[in-house]
């Protein structure tokens, strides 16, 4: 069976904690929006990144329970930028978020002038504004515009084969790790679990205990 139809989405919200369960579908790393061929992984990274604790997250742009868990991230990324590395890996689940790719590639246009994780800020901040529109590529040129990039670049490399290949190459990345949901993240190579990031009171404290053991 093509695993691009073996689809499990579960999107429960319970209580103030915020606890959630991670959305999963197996993907792989062919697209119906370019080429099949796989390139060099992003791996886009922040903060600390001589640091020896890195936190890698496999995202998806349209992502419900990316977008709800995004202040949460990026609160615990802020709070210990000093001392550890925040990687983002493209895994955009294209069989139930149609716009998951564009948006991924509007990223990868971005990061070509510098402004990767200023794009990833505004596709998440403003999920719901572009997840359903026609023109996603004139939506996300005004996001470039806002940014400061060039717009006719920014065009050009989001349509992009090696834009494209990027993207194949952190799902490949992924799937052999098996990923299976977004988001979902590793800490120094493990996997983390609902119940270590449900909250950012558990998840500071998860990154916390890293740090202090790499000291």
């Amino acid at each position: 069976m093509d695993k691009r139809f073996m689809v499990i989405l579960a999107v429960v919200v319970l209580g103030l904690g915020g606890i959630f369960f991670i959305g999963k579908n197996k993907t792989d790393s062919s697209s119906t929006s370019g080429s099949n061929t796989v390139g060099t992984t992003s791996s886009h990274t922040e903060g600390n990144t001589a640091s020896k604790v890195n936190l890698t997250v496999y995202g998806d742009f349209q992502c419900p329970v990316c977008g709800k868990f995004y202040p949460v991230e990026k609160q615990v990324v802020d709070t210990y930028k000093q001392d550890i590395s925040f990687t983002f890996m493209h895994f955009p689940l294209e069989s139930i978020h149609p716009n998951a790719r564009a948006a991924a590639r509007a990223a990868e246009a971005a990061g070509l002038q510098g402004k990767f994780f200023e794009m990833h800020n505004l596709l998440y901040v403003n999920q719901s504004g572009w997840s359903n529109s026609g023109d996603v590529l004139g939506v996300f040129t005004g996001y470039a515009t806002q940014l400061g990039l060039d717009a006719a670049k920014f065009k050009t490399d989001f349509a992009s084969e090696t834009v494209n290949n990027t993207i194949n190459a952190d799902l490949k990345n992924g799937n052999g790790k098996g990923v299976n949901g977004t988001p979902t993240y590793y800490l120094n190579g493990k996997k983390l679990s609902n119940g270590d990031i449900g909250t950012y009171e558990k998840f500071s404290a998860v990154i916390k205990a890293e740090i202090d053991k790499n000291k």
